[in-house]
């Protein structure tokens, strides 16, 4: 291949093969392309040619020319979900659709931890930062502020900063109702017999818990807010500990009973290692949460799907808007039924040529 075939595409170049002028082709690139009106199609399309011809842009010369890196950051409290790994999936995606160059860290649920990577990723000059269930989102506010950085609150809501939360107690009613339905259909049914196992003192999960006592109490009328929640945190250790509790007090389990993450429905499923399958002949169990394996589990699993993608869409255009307003934006989530397996950020990932899966295969 000759120097000129090796040459990879500039701007210009861009500009000739699309037929766009090279400030629109500049503005796709540097993912501002929202901010000057021009179309979603225009944009995929200059995306594309400009992956075609091996377009790589200089973040060290464009910060020096505009100030800007290219760099947008996203901040997980742990990556050890699928709620999370689905966002940082899905972020990076959206952010390489912008132009923007994705850089995904976690803070460990540490607040110190939280300010110090965040101080790292300012050092990497990072243009903007989404903060996903930070322990303390203010804490966080202020190491952006103090630097100027343009940041937005994903899941957990901060009090200085815009947030985009799912709709907790929307989704809490949601679920609430539908595991009460189905337990209702299979037999007699008393609120003694509805339960909500997991989390902790948060924004999510108090609004979660409300949702879930309005529900109760419609349905069977009466107060039915005493001695029904088994707080234990975000700790699969200790969520099942609670069941084991129950059980020994019990002999059972609840025959019907909201867990308030997937982190807690791993503790579930420790507790189901320990015991046959009796125990759980008679269960329906609502998750706030989606991981598709809990779909075709034994028993009646519904479950709650945050809608990761729309709700860091919004958060992308809120950063490209001046003076936002620290409001709070829900979106709301969706109800999965039991035996279903939604699509995830993994299906846009294209399947192996059958020349790659025979070369992996000789490898094994």
């Amino acid at each position: 291949m000759s120097d000129k075939e090796q040459k990879k595409a500039t701007i210009y170049d861009l500009s000739v093969v699309s037929g766009a002028s090279p400030s629109t082709v500049s503005a796709v690139l540097n993912g501002t392309w929202r901010k000057r009106r021009i179309s979603e199609e225009t944009a995929g399309k200059i995306m594309s040619l400009a992956k075609a011809h091996r377009y790589t842009a200089n973040l060290q010369a464009r910060a020096l020319r505009s100030s800007r890196s290219g760099l947008t950051g996203l901040l997980l409290p742990v990556y050890d979900t699928r709620f999370f790994s689905s966002m940082a999936q899905t972020f990076e995606g959206k952010a390489r659709q912008r132009g923007l160059v994705p850089m995904v860290v976690s803070g460990r649920r540490d607040p110190e931890e939280e300010r110090r990577t965040v101080e790292s990723l300012i050092a990497y000059s990072i243009d903007s930062l989404f903060v996903a269930g930070a322990t303390d989102p203010d804490g966080v506010h202020q190491a952006c502020q103090r630097a100027g950085i343009p940041h937005v609150n994903i899941d957990l809501p901060g009090k200085y900063a815009p947030s985009i939360i799912s709709d907790n107690r929307q989704g809490a009613e949601a679920l609430t109702t539908a595991i009460i339905r189905h337990a209702q259909g299979l037999g007699p049914l008393t609120a003694e017999d509805v339960f909500l196992f997991g989390g902790r003192d948060d924004h999510a999960s108090r609004d979660r818990v409300i949702g879930f006592h309005a529900v109760k109490q419609s349905i069977f009328g009466r107060d039915v807010s005493q001695n029904d929640i088994e707080t234990t945190g975000y700790s699969p250790g200790m969520t099942a500990l609670a069941f084991d509790r129950f059980y020994e007090k019990h002999g059972r389990l609840p025959r019907c009973f909201f867990v308030n993450s997937s982190i807690n429905f791993e503790g579930l499923l420790r507790f189901m290692g320990r015991h046959g399958g009796e125990t759980f002949g008679d269960i329906v169990v609502g998750c706030f949460d989606y991981d598709p394996f809990g779909s075709f589990l034994p028993f009646p699993v519904y479950m709650i799907k945050p809608d990761v993608s729309a709700m860091l869409d919004r958060g992308f255009d809120l950063l490209d808007e001046d003076d936002v307003e620290p409001e709070i934006t829900m979106i709301e989530p969706q109800l999965v039924p039991p035996r279903t397996a939604l699509e995830g950020p993994l299906d846009a990932i294209k399947d192996p040529s059958p020349t790659t899966e025979r070369a992996g295969s000789s490898r094994r």
